[in-house]
């Protein structure tokens, strides 16, 4: 008899021991019974070990799915990194089939990209570094300098990925890859059907796709002989999980590439301060077509000043198109009670609800929860209700009203919920079917628009005024991103409502993020990463006193801990969440090993652990 240490897919149970009378290969994919489950576990083998002293069930089915050795190797980091299970390590990973055999099938791309000297220059360096930071300004055209390096690896039979955000993956950028790579290229993302998942995966093992191009889960498909990473707006925050395993692609992007060798480029307009401070990297400051941007300022508190819609309209008049940015999805963020002050809470989380007016409905963004809009006040119940903080809904109707003759859309999340949707509202946009688009974050996400000559970003400040360390980077990094839509081609102009034009003027009038960043390490030095690591721990249930028993236990044992600093402790943010009272610790150490130490400590089944928190 043989026994086996496995890992349940998904679950946080640690290995448990399995027996079987053949041998089996390390890393199988098998499925097995729990003691009162019905159905069958996914599991993987990760260790053959000795008998144990206890009785063991038989493993139930072996697959023919594997994970290889670096898979393995890699799910041991991320439990061991950000304090997981080896099962909610490995089921991030697609295996291996070990029916797909491999094609002997060669390629040969020419893409008949012609690079600028700087471009060049660009290419040239990231080839000669083993991981480099191409730090190139909007328009500068980072995509053929990827393209060239891809296709270098291709063309010597090698395996590439490039990462993008999620929303970033657009028909556009398709179009691009797919002229140069045709049918070698593959598009991974969240919104992709099961079926063509599995076809990808096939053809993916069999040779006949050399380069994915996807969100993050695109870094963990099973690659052969995969040579390049490419992570494409290294700085976006939806590179990090918001679920077990609360990982970060592009930390791992780093991670993998050094330890098997592989060769890095990350690329963004606004280098995160992490990569600027770690990896070596070229200004491409030049960019591809001649433009000029102009950058004005409104300092006024209206939703729509004069000046706003002064410009908006002179640009429509022109002909041409309009981008608006608020970081607010629905009609309003906050509705708040004019008698009382109170605003309208969900009952499950201790958050405003957001105005919803076209479903006439009150939302929870977090718990989905929704209820009609109330009449009066239900704490006081004779107030009014006043409406706080605009968002996208009802910016988007405001112009309507203005301009009934011109045609204006949302680019938000309420809006844009299939892939389809998203193609459809890009190419027409593109195409000028669409004069103005209100959207949030989703507008920053590296498209191209041609004939866009207004941005307007409003509610800046909220970005700016965040409880968090990363302010500043956010909210700068986010205006540059946005004011690089205006003008791709010729003039641009930039219209920024905010009361802080100074901090932003200074940096944006000589568009040179360097500074920023050089400055923001000072600031940052012995304080904040990434000198330093941080890590956030977070305890939730519905029991309230049960939970605040548990944070203050866990606040008494981590302040005896030595090379570690609770920063702070005490109710989240968000203190009820889904009917969860909430309480979290952050911690932080320039002592990697002993802040892990102390995060594994913790094994309270009310706590969530995410390391490199971006709080």
């Amino acid at each position: 008899m043989n026994y086996y240490e496995v890992a349940i897919l998904k679950s946080p149970l640690e290995a448990l021991t399995f027996q079987a009378e053949e041998e089996i290969e390390i890393g199988t994919k098998v499925e097995v019974v729990l003691r009162n489950r019905k159905n069958f576990c996914e599991a993987v083998i990760i260790k053959k070990v000795e008998e144990p002293t206890f009785k063991c069930t038989n493993i139930h089915t072996i697959t023919n799915f594997f994970y290889d050795e670096k898979m393995l190797e890699t799910a041991r980091f991320i439990s061991l990194y950000y304090v997981c299970s080896m099962g909610e390590a490995l089921s991030i990973f697609s295996a291996f089939n070990k029916d797909f055999r491999e094609e002997d099938l060669t390629f040969s791309f020419d893409s008949q990209i012609e690079l600028s000297v700087k471009q060049q220059e660009a290419y040239e360096f990231c080839k000669e570094k083993k991981q480099a930071l191409l730090f190139a300004n909007t328009g500068s055209g980072k995509t053929e300098v990827y393209i060239k390096a891809i296709e270098e690896v291709l063309n010597r039979g090698g395996q590439a990925v490039l990462l993008m955000p999620e929303i970033s993956l657009t028909p556009q950028m398709q179009k691009r890859l797919e002229k140069v790579f045709s049918s070698s290229v593959a598009i991974w993302h969240s919104k992709i059907t099961k079926k063509r998942k599995e076809s990808i995966l096939q053809e993916l093992q069999e040779g006949k796709i050399k380069l994915i191009a996807g969100a993050r889960s695109a870094l963990f498909l099973p690659f052969k002989n995969l040579q390049i990473i490419i992570v494409d707006e290294e700085h976006d925050e939806s590179y990090k999980s918001d679920s077990k395993p609360r990982y970060h692609a592009k930390d791992l992007s780093v991670y993998i590439a050094k330890k098997y060798d592989i060769r890095l480029i990350l690329g963004s307009a606004t280098a995160s301060l992490a990569s600027f401070n770690k990896i070596p990297y070229y200004r491409l400051k030049e960019t591809f077509f001649d433009t000029r941007k102009k950058i004005e300022f409104d300092d006024s508190s209206l939703d729509l000043s004069p000046k706003v819609l002064n410009k908006i309209g002179q640009t429509l008049a022109n002909k041409n198109q309009v981008i608006v940015f608020l970081p607010t999805r629905a009609n309003y963020k906050y509705q708040i009670c004019t008698s009382c002050g109170k605003s309208v809470e969900c009952p499950y989380c201790s958050v405003s609800m957001s105005l919803h007016k076209n479903d006439l409905a009150l939302k929870c963004h977090y718990c989905g929860f929704a209820q009609k809009i109330p009449d009066t006040c239900p704490s006081c119940n004779n107030g009014v209700i006043h409406n706080l903080r605009v968002g996208t809904a009802e910016i988007e109707q405001k112009l309507i009203e203005l301009f009934p003759d011109k045609i204006i859309k949302r680019f938000d999340r309420d809006e844009i919920k299939t892939d389809n949707k998203l193609k459809t509202v890009l190419n027409d946009f593109n195409n000028n079917k669409i004069d103005v688009l209100v959207g949030t974050q989703m507008l920053s996400k590296g498209h191209d628009y041609h004939n866009v000559k207004l941005a307007v970003v409003l509610g800046i400040d909220s970005i700016l005024n965040m409880n968090s360390y990363k302010a500043r980077e956010k909210a700068l990094s986010l205006l540059i991103q946005i004011a690089g839509r205006s003008g791709r081609k010729g003039d641009g102009e930039v219209i920024v409502q905010t009361q802080n034009a100074d901090f932003f003027a200074e940096y944006l009038q000589e568009n040179d993020y360097a500074e920023f960043l050089k400055e923001e390490l000072e600031f940052r030095q012995e304080l904040y990463p990434p000198f330093l690591k941080m890590a956030k721990i977070t305890f939730a249930h519905s029991n309230g006193l049960k939970v605040k028993d548990e944070l203050d236990k866990y606040v008494k044992l981590l302040k005896q801990k030595e090379n570690i600093q609770v920063v702070g402790f005490g109710q989240s943010a968000i203190f009820k969440l889904s009917n969860k009272y909430r309480y979290e610790i952050i911690l932080r150490s320039s002592n990697v090993k002993a802040l892990l130490q102390a995060l594994h400590s913790v094994t309270s089944p009310m706590a969530t652990i995410d390391m490199d928190t971006v709080y």
